[in-house]
């Protein structure tokens, strides 16, 4: 490889000896690596070189890494970063990624670890550039290939936290299947996309199906595929979403709105990793991973025999579960502020911000529509705000919701109500567990289910 098509890394970190040795590595697998152990030092490199990647550490003397991380992506949005720290704590690492950084390792790191964090970047690099010498001729694709890869990941609650963590828990096992469940409007598909980007499968596909909005009538050609005149209107050959997502994430939402007769077929190409075209009998080998999300209690779907527990099985290896907006109050502050330079942007009013108290009247909202109802909510206010500052009159909160006094857990928490009755009937019938699913009305195949899930030790011997 020539310099002149050699990726470019600088490293800038305060511990020189570290920033040689890196280098070295670097340079040993035929990249072209610069050192820099200042920001000074750093900033002359970049008005000189075009860097494709830059190692950052955090702690920089006098200087947080994560403000010349700002700097950089604004004044270089092509490069790459990759943080380095060896105090790394979660919110260090959701703070980077937020503003815009590829990849975090926390000292010490072997070099393995960094191989593979430069293979991830190089694909993206790579890809990038691809796209960037195609985008004249076939611009709109570019364009909605580089919309897909969305990595804000917003909130300071403990509750979304957790969220992300397993989010890049389930990255790091591209090939087991993921369950995420939450209201409507609370960002599983959002999660779904940043699992997909953070894993090994990032550089394939990853494809969006609306499980209930596909007619019966289409339902296997559209997942299977068909071949040419294997029916009326079949006037070539097609693949099915299965094949699409060959080396890729398929993203299954409303997962529990999946007619019945789909889901047998569904869960046999999940098992085998094999299907077969519509009209025809060679049965094609595809590797693809399913993601899949619901807002709907899927395990009450399954006692009511509307959805197969084998499936659900099968695709809930790995189960996320987003807690909707209104339980997570302190998030507000951090999305509309988001939001508000989303928009503020866009509709090219860069001067307006929020009023103090609009906060406080926010977090007594229950917010039926989650994040989705608060982003379309900032978004009219910004566009109905005749001054610079938002007042909670133009947010259109209803008072009755947004004064009224909230109903404790007890009152409206369906998770702690039904752990409730759980243990109130274990305990009403001495731990038999076929007389509590009695009790309970439901089948003791279905109490197991949520002992489990809710993590319910049955303490005493079944009689």
């Amino acid at each position: 490889m020539t310099t002149k098509n050699k990726i470019k890394i600088l490293i800038l970190d305060d511990e020189k000896q570290f920033t040689e040795e890196l280098s070295g590595f670097f340079q040993d697998s035929d990249f072209e690596a610069f050192e820099a152990n200042t920001v000074a030092e750093g900033r002359r490199i970049l008005n000189e070189q075009v860097i494709d990647l830059l190692i950052l550490d955090v702690r920089l003397p006098g200087v947080n890494g994560l403000d010349v991380l700002k700097e950089v992506k604004v004044q270089y949005p092509a490069m790459e970063v990759i943080i380095i720290s060896a105090h790394g704590d979660m919110d260090t690492v959701i703070k980077a990624l937020r503003q815009g950084a590829f990849d975090y390792l926390r000292k010490p790191f072997r070099f393995i670890d960094i191989q593979i964090a430069l293979e991830r970047t190089q694909k993206y690099l790579q890809m990038h550039r691809k796209l960037k010498q195609m985008e004249e001729k076939n611009s709109l694709i570019s364009k909605s290939l580089e919309n897909k890869i969305d990595r804000q990941f917003i909130g300071v609650s403990p509750q979304i936290m957790e969220v992300f963590e397993q989010a890049m828990t389930s990255a790091n096992y591209p090939d087991a299947n993921v369950l995420i469940t939450g209201e409507s409007g609370t960002g599983k598909e959002n999660i779904a996309r940043i699992i997909h980007y953070s894993s090994a499968r990032k550089d394939h596909i990853f494809s969006a199906v609306n499980s209930s909005a596909i007619t019966e009538t289409l339902l296997e050609s559209e997942f299977f595929g068909h071949k040419k005149g294997s029916f009326t209107g079949a006037i070539t050959d097609k693949m099915g979403y299965f094949e699409v997502c060959h080396k890729g994430t398929l993203f299954l939402d409303e997962i529990a709105d999946m007619p019945l007769n789909l889901q047998a077929k569904i869960l046999r190409a999940t098992e085998e990793k094999v299907v077969t075209r519509v009209g025809d009998t060679i049965p094609i080998r595809t590797d693809f991973r399913i993601i899949s999300a619901t807002n709907h209690d899927i395990e009450e779907r399954v006692e009511r025999k509307n959805f197969r527990l084998d499936l659900l099985h099968r695709l809930n290896t790995l189960h996320i579960h987003i807690p909707p907006l209104r339980e997570r109050p302190e998030d507000i502050k951090p999305l509309v502020e988001h939001f508000l330079e989303i928009f503020t942007t866009k509709l090219n009013k860069p001067e307006i911000h929020v009023a103090g108290g609009v906060f406080d009247v926010l977090r007594k909202y229950d917010f039926p529509g989650n994040v989705r109802e608060l982003r379309n909510m900032t978004e009219r206010a910004i566009m109905l705000c005749k001054g610079n500052v938002l007042g909670i009159e133009d947010f259109r909160v209803k008072s009755s919701k947004a004064e009224k006094v909230a109903p404790t857990d007890e009152e409206v928490n369906l998770k702690l109500n039904e752990i409730k009755m759980i243990r109130k009937a274990l305990q009403n019938c001495k731990y038999n567990l076929q007389a509590a699913a009695d009790a309970l009305g439901i089948h003791r195949d279905a109490l197991s289910r949520k002992l489990k899930k809710y993590n319910i030790l049955v303490t005493r011997v079944e009689m």
